[in-house]
């Protein structure tokens, strides 16, 4: 049977998307499968709790979008995107003192620590000017680095557990807890070998590129990438939920922006008996509680400082952070959960009618957890905003459960793609020379479940549509890395 199209790519998230794009651009004819009415995959936005009250589904702030060197390619302004940058990057609030503010400006934060401005300055500053080298080697597949000495550079502190990092290079527990504030978006005990380098990235890009919000919602992301899609001749159809590879048109190429699980549903047969069984093999991390908020005003925080910040750490103190990122992997959900904080609309008045605001939070739970965080997570953001739930209008759950029926690609509520810890860092989802090809050569895999892993950057569907492309002898046009 004559292909149909080049390649179809399942998924509409941002590595489904780069994959198509890239594609496209090398001139491939090209069809995107989405389950849902609408793309975007981790890039939604809907009216979740209250009309007029826009509340992003899954990712809200994005430095690696901006850090991305394959969005930086694309002409997404040309199709509505525009970012909104916050007066601050981060805000770490304290019971105790003033809430330290993570700005663009290095200087201006490491002045906040006192004891530890002179360390914090040796820690971060060389990965801050030189943040493109790190971005090129550590956001893809393992490869010959680019830059040795800064790869040597960061990857031999990044390797440290985020606990030790912190401890060793800081004296005092408020440079130590906006380190743990960082590591913690990795969903793994902070006690956990590599943890240190999400902190490390999380800081370099908070004084390079920045920590913005899309105008409108993440939704925007996803509509200035398929509208720039449609612009190379792809196609997009939604609301096809794709059970098995035979259901989906000829194609010369299959792009699955899916997790190994699904993979096994939707290809297994076709692949062979030793990768299925490291597919099986595939480890999950914690899922994610989510709680949306329309509110009447803004949050009232103690320190009125921290509303320069569209992303708060709401958590307090180092050991805190840790005992709460602990938790999940021993089963159970923490008493004093670390809450992931955005305040969007404090920055982007297009998010709620006249006067309202809303808040976007989280917290990691055990893997297909049920239990219901809600109580637990406004007492941790009641202690450095007392008042803050006399402000509520309407709340809107996602429990991790809830979080994979929305998404197919959320196992368990884990939002991450999988554990990315060192067993699999490089070698997601499977240890081969090219992590995104399979054994039968038509058949490849885009998802977050592929290096660099999880976040709002394209980069997974990006470097597996290029190993596709050599792979099949084609052209693989411009090439980002």
């Amino acid at each position: 049977m004559s292909a149909e199209f080049d390649a179809v790519v399942v998924g509409s998230g941002p590595n489904g998307l780069a994959a198509a794009i890239t594609l496209a651009r090398a001139g491939c004819s090209v069809l995107v499968v989405e389950a849902h009415d609408h793309p975007g995959g981790g890039m939604r936005s809907l009216e979740l709790t209250l009309p007029g009250f826009v509340h992003d589904v899954c990712a809200a702030i994005h430095p690696l979008a901006l850090a991305s060197p394959f969005f930086k390619e694309l002409p997404l302004h040309e199709h509505g995107l525009a970012w909104v940058y916050p007066d601050a990057e981060v805000a770490h609030p304290f019971e105790n003192g003033p809430a330290v503010l993570v700005e663009r400006d290095l200087e201006a934060t490491a002045q906040q620590f006192g004891v530890d401005a002179a360390a914090y300055r040796r820690l971060v500053r060389p990965y801050a000017r030189a943040w493109h080298k790190v971005i090129h080697d550590f956001l893809g597949p393992l490869r010959i680095p680019r830059y040795p000495a800064m790869f040597v550079r960061f990857g031999v502190p990044a390797l440290l557990p985020a606990a030790t990092l912190a401890r060793l290079a800081f004296q005092g527990e408020r440079a130590r807890a906006v380190f743990a504030g960082m590591a913690g978006h990795s969903l793994m005990p902070l006690e956990h070998a590599a943890t240190g380098a999400f902190g490390l990235m999380l800081l370099m890009l908070s004084h390079s590129v920045g920590w913005p919000l899309a105008r409108g919602g993440s939704q925007a992301i996803a509509d200035a990438l398929v509208g720039y899609l449609k612009t190379l001749g792809g196609r997009l159809t939604t609301g096809q939920a794709v059970r098995s590879i035979d259901e989906l048109p000829p194609a010369r190429l299959y792009m699955l922006s899916v997790t190994p699980r699904q993979m096994l549903r939707m290809a297994g047969e076709r692949l062979s008996p030793a990768y299925r069984r490291q597919l099986a093999r595939y480890r999950y991390a914690p899922g994610a509680f989510k709680v949306d908020y329309a509110l009447s005003s803004p949050i009232p925080w103690h320190d009125p400082a921290v509303a320069r910040a569209a992303t708060v750490h709401v958590g307090g103190t180092l050991d805190e952070i840790a005992a709460s990122e602990r938790a999940p992997w021993n089963n159970h959900p923490g008493e004093r959960p670390f809450v992931l904080l955005a305040q969007p609309s404090l920055f982007d008045d297009t998010r709620t009618p006249d006067g309202g605001h809303t808040a976007w939070t989280y917290c990691h739970v055990p893997n297909g957890s049920d239990v219901n965080m809600t109580a637990r997570m406004e007492a941790q953001i009641e202690r450095f905003a007392p008042g803050f739930t006399g402000s509520v209008l309407a709340r809107h759950t996602h429990s991790a459960a809830a979080m994979e029926l929305y998404n197919a690609n959320y196992i368990g509520g884990d939002i991450n793609g999988g554990v990315q810890d060192l067993r699999q860092l490089f070698t997601r989802p499977a240890v081969r020379v090219s992590p995104y090809s399979t054994p039968d050569p038509a058949i490849y895999i885009c998802s977050a479940s592929t290096p660099p892993g999880g976040g709002i950057h394209g980069l997974s569907g990006y470097f597996a549509a290029l190993a596709a492309l050599r792979r099949n002898g084609l052209h693989p046009g411009a090439d980002a890395s």
